[in-house]
């Protein structure tokens, strides 16, 4: 009768049941995977093979026997050396080696020649599935263990179980009886605020309309591009950005665990994402980095800069499918890629900043350099930024060459004070915005802005001269809205006044950047 063992496939960003099944009867030697298995789910055979050797116990084709291994359901392709290890205790327990109780456990891991079990991608995802569907336990190598643990944070009576184990040794005696291995448990402390080499606020001289800028976008989560010649300090605006965003929750933690799980970029080290993402994506990256896609598909730079930044210097030397790619992410917060057989919807709540020199030498109206480009290039230059995309953004910032003056005043560190007037911004927002399931006033919807949003008649005459005028489209006008929302929020003020509306059409004003 064949043995079956559960185990987990990814799908996007959710788990699916796998089980092993496996069935040895007397024939030629042979040993077969079903189930539409990838090349390293084939190449399994070898590595179970030898490990199981290494470990002592006898490993398929010893002797004369035909072994098949079946991953249920057979119509989902099964990717990556996850299934190594519950092959290998299907394989035992068929062959009457060893034996336990294996109904109430779901096993992942690869096995390593020599019997080591080395870590997985999508480990938090597993814990979950396994935990909701009724399992006990799950077994997973122990530097995925910490990050598994993440599925009993909103659980306040744990019977269920997160086992890390080193090797198929330390496994099989643990399943047997033979070696108690204590349950892993959440561990997650305090998250650190500042990395020690983050950029700060202070280092940047000047440029106080621009520190203005980046404020509102990131309390409210907001859309920036800043426009200006070289050595204006754009790149560094946006590196200073995460010194001053608010620490992420237990539910943005979640979030971003699991997304960095799948995409295998945790680590040893860093098995928990305890920091607000800032993802920094080069021109010459191509669409399917940025939006996501591939084979298998991985999530891309929009999906992995979640809950945090996205930071596209130079954003017109980006190739044209990239750019108005962002279209649709940057209105929904989720990006749905569709390939021939299934399609998966991964979530991109992420604040865009943008930086762009005003042409492509750079000098274009500046005093000193003389601009060097042609008005064919510079046409083409900005045609990069369609109107599409450049509705979408919220906050438009113009940055003039810094004074010598100015470089060498010594100014006061408010990195700190900014900081907290972001995170009490973020408070009220999620306070205000906690039924509807939402955090900030980026996400906010038509509803919401008519509701949360509300001006007096002179802000209403004024936003009706813009959209009359062909200043505003109607995107335009809501975003003008939600970023008056949050000035007001900086200001600890439960409404928003026509000063607050007047700075946030300052920001959406088109002419000044000449876009």
């Amino acid at each position: 009768m064949p043995s079956k063992i559960f185990s987990c496939a990814n799908i996007g960003l959710s788990a699916q049941l796998i089980e092993v099944e496996t069935d040895i009867s007397y024939g030629l030697k042979s040993f077969d995977i079903v189930g539409l298995p990838d090349k390293a789910v084939e190449e399994s055979k070898d590595r179970v093979r030898t490990a199981l050797k290494s470990c002592g116990f006898k490993p398929p084709l010893a002797k004369p026997e035909k072994v098949l291994v079946n991953l249920a359901p057979a119509d989902l392709k099964k990717e990556g050396a996850l299934y190594d290890l519950p092959i290998a205790l299907s394989y035992l327990l068929n062959s009457r080696q060893i034996q336990f109780k294996s109904d109430d456990k779901v096993f992942a891991g690869e096995l390593s020649l020599d019997g080591r079990v080395r870590p997985i991608k999508g480990a938090l995802l597993f814990s979950q599935k396994a935990e909701e569907n009724g399992f006990l336990e799950i077994i997973v190598p122990k530097a995925n263990a910490e990050e598994a643990s993440l599925c009993l944070l909103k659980k306040s009576v744990q019977n269920f179980k997160i086992i890390g184990v080193e090797n198929l040794s330390q496994t099989i005696n643990y399943l047997i009886g033979k070696e108690e291995i204590a349950p892993c448990l959440p561990k997650l402390g305090e998250s650190p605020r500042i990395d020690n080499n983050q950029i700060s606020l202070a280092w940047i001289k000047g440029q106080d309309y621009a520190k203005r800028a980046i404020t509102i976008a990131a309390a409210g989560a907001h859309n920036l591009l800043m426009l200006g010649p070289p050595g204006g300090g754009k790149s560094l605006l946006a590196k200073a950005m995460p010194s001053i965003l608010p620490p992420i929750n237990r539910q943005e933690m979640l979030e971003l665990t699991k997304i960095y799980s799948v995409a295998g970029l945790l680590t040893r080290e860093k098995p928990i994402i305890r920091n607000r993402p800032f993802r920094v994506a080069h021109h010459t990256a191509s669409l399917a980095s940025i939006i996501g896609g591939g084979n298998p598909i991985k999530p891309g730079e929009i999906t992995l800069a979640h809950r945090g930044i996205l930071f596209l210097d130079e954003f017109p030397e980006f190739k044209r499918d990239a750019i108005e790619a962002l279209r649709q992410p940057l209105e929904d917060g989720n990006i749905t890629i569709m390939r021939a057989g299934h399609q998966l919807n991964l979530p991109c709540n992420f604040s865009l900043i943008a930086a762009s020199n005003p042409c492509p030498c750079g000098f274009l109206n500046d005093p000193v350099n003389n601009c060097s480009c042609s008005p064919s290039q510079i046409a083409k230059y900005r045609r990069k930024l369609s109107g599409p995309i450049i509705d979408r953004i919220d906050i438009f910032v113009d940055l003039p060459a810094v004074e010598f003056e100015r470089l060498e005043h010594e100014e006061e560190d408010k990195t700190d004070d900014i900081r907290n007037k972001v995170i009490n911004a973020r408070k009220k927002q999620k306070q205000r915005l906690e039924k509807d399931k939402m955090l900030t006033n980026s996400e906010m919807q038509i509803p919401q802005i008519k509701k949360y949003c509300q001006v007096d008649s002179a802000a209403k005459n004024i936003l009706k001269n813009f959209v009359d005028s062909g200043k505003l489209s109607a995107r335009g006008y809501h975003r003008v809205l939600k970023v008056s929302r949050t000035i007001a929020d900086l200001e600890n003020s439960d409404n928003i006044s026509l000063e607050n509306m007047n700075e946030a059409l300052a920001y959406r004003s088109r002419q000044k950047i000449d876009l």
